[in-house]
């Protein structure tokens, strides 16, 4: 009987580390994609800034207004 209820304490000790452990599973992931996206901006930025000025330059001829981009 002792050991059936060593068995059983255990057993949620071993479930309370398991959350842990993927909690920093979580935060390791989230982590990575952080840094993921940072160094796709920084390689891309230029590129992307280019076709949102283009796209603005294009807006304001089609339209006739004096409209300005920001």
């Amino acid at each position: 009987m002792v050991d059936y209820l060593r068995i059983l304490l255990g057993a949620r000790v071993a479930r309370r580390d398991e959350r842990g452990a993927s909690a920093v599973e979580y935060g390791l992931l989230v982590g990575g994609i952080a840094a993921l996206i940072v160094v796709i901006v920084f390689a891309l930025g230029d590129q992307i800034q280019g076709l949102f000025q283009d796209t603005c330059d294009a807006v304001k001829t089609g339209s006739g207004t004096s409209a300005t981009c920001s």
